[in-house]
């Protein structure tokens, strides 16, 4: 028997298939790509430049904690480049955590109405896979993406 958590809108589950559109990284407004210290190594790592060199030109110090810089006038993510007709991530196997969640945030869970706006700027949601309660809880909840025994194998 499949466990249904009945508190959530979303106890029958949702459709969500990556589009590759590029739009989750993409402005019109401001916001924070927030990157973990291991993130940061992985990240720093797979660009082949320090650590150092990668806080100083692509992110920025919110507090005690670290957010990926945008462009200045697109607001675009630093890391979402242009190719041919369309944008792609070009750290995308060692994008943060918070990339690998979209779009089970907690601000696009809260409601129906709040999922369906989010849907009206990603052409991925309610569409392609199929997600169960149980898994958009366990997305939504996670907070590191790679397991201790490959931290040093995925940056390679």
């Amino acid at each position: 028997m499949v466990k249904v958590n009945k508190a959530v809108w979303y106890s029958a589950g949702l459709y969500f298939g990556c589009a590759a559109c590029g739009n989750c990284c993409a402005g019109p407004g401001e916001g924070f790509i927030w990157v973990t210290e291991q993130e940061i190594k992985f990240i720093a790592d797979y660009l082949k430049i320090s650590k150092e060199k990668l806080c100083q030109k692509y992110l920025r110090r919110i507090g005690l904690r670290f957010s990926i810089i945008e462009q200045p006038v697109d607001k675009d993510c630093v890391f979402l480049q242009k190719t041919g007709s369309y944008k792609q991530c070009v750290i995308y196997s060692v994008r943060p955590n918070q990339c690998r969640t979209w779009p089970f945030w907690p601000e696009n869970l809260y409601s129906q109405d709040s999922w369906n706006e989010a849907a009206r700027r990603c052409p991925g949601m309610n569409r392609g896979k199929f997600y169960s309660c149980d898994e958009i809880e366990k997305i939504s909840k996670s907070e590191k993406w790679w397991s201790d025994d490959k931290k040093s194998a995925i940056a390679e």
